[in-house]
């Protein structure tokens, strides 16, 4: 006892934080790699464009004043965010029957209905937008199908909902997937009890489902939303003019034109945007944890 008392007063005081301080400089040294890889591969793009909206071709606020005082640009910018909307509210409808369909099946057809999502990923986009092509053609298989309903012969191929649909398809693993986490990790049992306390299963579904299932959405409708601002391939090739988004005006302000600084412009923007609704996210999250921790103590 005595000798234990004796090693314990004899200990460096400055044993825990050097113990600490090595346990940084190792993880620090293990991360490294991968923080070096990140800053070269966004952080200084990202830098670079902020830089060139400022100084390009003259310092100062030029690129701004004209981007915000361009209709044409405001019009793009508008319709890309009316667009990526569209695509994350589709996109959330169906991708919430889907994952709630793989929580209630079986081991097996969960596997197959996850092979069946994740098959969008093992396709390149160009090769998926050509499918989309022949599909909503005119005489089309898609156009073929509604001519023996009573609707009749449809137009999609050059319109918005035929970029929609494309754009929904792609985008559906990325909203399947932590959402199916989300519902996979909801007690039925909490379903079970509302139920048996006399509420109708639509009640139940709004009251108790829905609520524990809301990190999942804003998870998935997160990154649905900002993969959506940044597409190229499929409205150029499905849509028309009319359907461009802030990828081609981009590409437009930087060739032919060269307009660098006004396409970083664009870019910052753009970036805001979605750093704006991440941090809204963010917030709804934090409130809820909050309501729920203080719910929990009560």
């Amino acid at each position: 006892m005595h000798m234990q008392l004796d090693h314990q007063l004899t200990k460096p005081p400055t044993a825990g934080p050097v113990r600490r301080l090595g346990t940084a400089v190792r993880v620090y040294t293990g991360v490294s790699p991968a923080l070096i890889a990140v800053g070269l591969a966004f952080l200084y793009p990202t830098a670079l464009l902020v830089w060139l909206s400022f100084t390009d071709p003259q310092p100062g606020l030029g690129n701004y004043t004209a981007l915000f005082s361009d209709s044409l640009a405001m019009t793009v910018i508008a319709r890309t965010l009316r667009m990526a909307g569209t695509v994350t509210i589709v996109t959330a409808l169906l991708a919430y029957a889907y994952a709630y369909v793989m929580t209630a099946v079986g081991t097996r057809m969960r596997a197959v209905m996850l092979v069946l999502v994740l098959m969008p990923f093992w396709t390149s986009l160009m090769a998926r937008t050509f499918a989309w092509v022949v599909l909503l053609q005119e005489r089309g298989p898609i156009d073929d199908l509604f001519s023996l309903t009573p609707i009749g012969s449809v137009e999609l191929l050059g319109t918005t909902t035929g970029v929609t649909i494309a754009m929904t398809q792609v985008m559906m693993p990325f909203f399947v997937l932590p959402l199916f986490a989300s519902l996979r990790g909801i007690d039925r049992r909490l379903i079970d009890a509302a139920l048996g306390m006399g509420a109708r299963p639509i009640v139940a579904f709004f009251k108790v489902y829905l609520p524990l299932s809301l990190p999942g959405i804003l998870a998935g409708a997160a990154m649905v939303f900002t993969l959506s601002l940044g597409f190229y391939v499929t409205p150029e090739l499905l849509g028309t003019p009319r359907e461009s988004m802030v990828a081609r005006l981009m590409a437009s302000k930087v060739d032919p034109l060269l307009q660098f600084g006004a396409a970083g412009a664009l870019a910052v923007v753009v970036l805001l945007i979605t750093l704006a609704l991440l941090g809204v996210i963010l917030a709804v999250l934090k409130v809820r944890g909050g309501v729920e921790t203080t719910g929990g103590s009560k």
